[in-house]
């Protein structure tokens, strides 16, 4: 059941980005389009399952005060790969995602989760933690984006709507849409959950992937 758990969690009660509010840059940059939203979900969730496996394994290995460098370092290998191997079998989309491709590798849903979940626990659990999360942000992209562009663009994976894509609501492509789908399905996510979705303030200090440079963390430990 605790597997199950956390594979599952990330779907609807710990979403990264719906109910952590993680990765909003990337969520609200390429959600214009559907495929671009399933490409970027992809990437991010091999990535993620990549360094989550690699973390976990070195996790006993790692000094603890230069984990985060260490972290930083083994998501840019997989991003790189990812890079690559999106522009050798899918350009378009390579040029689609543009800049925000290789910026995976500051995302803090993949770093939240290296410090939060893989440090502690097992390989397994966190391959399972990190097809969850992965799940998870892809799903939230792909409804994000097929609500913008059906209605901002008036297609869906290129393909026409009738109606809307002579009737299309322009801003919906633009950043202001972005900000209102965004808070409506956050909305949503909330009443589903009856606001008992595990929010970033219910992780506690640990699960900040700046926690150790931060100066609450600090007063904490003087005062303990």
């Amino acid at each position: 059941m605790k597997r199950l758990a956390n594979l599952t969690n990330g779907i609807i009660k710990e979403n990264p980005v719906l109910v952590l509010v993680l990765g909003t840059c990337p969520t609200l940059a390429v959600s214009t389009q559907a495929s671009n939203a399933v490409g970027m979900g992809i990437a991010a969730t091999a990535v993620l399952l990549g360094s989550n496996i690699f973390i976990s394994l070195l996790r006993n290995i790692i000094p603890d005060k230069v984990r985060i460098p260490c972290y930083i370092v083994l998501i840019a290998g997989f991003v790189t790969v990812a890079q690559m191997i999106v522009q050798a079998y899918a350009y378009s989309l390579y040029e689609a995602l543009g800049i925000y491709l290789p910026l995976i590798v500051v995302n803090c849903i993949i770093l939240g989760r290296a410090e939060m979940f893989a440090n502690k626990n097992g390989v397994l659990d966190s391959a399972l933690d990190a097809i969850g999360m992965g799940a998870g942000f892809t799903l939230t992209l792909l409804v994000m984006a097929s609500i913008r562009e059906i209605l901002g663009s008036g297609t869906w994976f290129g393909m026409q709507v009738p109606w809307l894509v002579d009737n299309n609501v322009s801003i919906m492509t633009m950043a202001p849409g972005g900000f209102i789908i965004f808070g409506c399905m956050i909305a949503l996510v909330n009443k589903i959950t009856k606001g008992k979705g595990r929010g970033s303030s219910d992780a506690g200090c640990e699960g900040c992937p700046s926690a150790a440079a931060c100066g609450k963390v600090a007063e904490q430990e003087v005062s303990l």
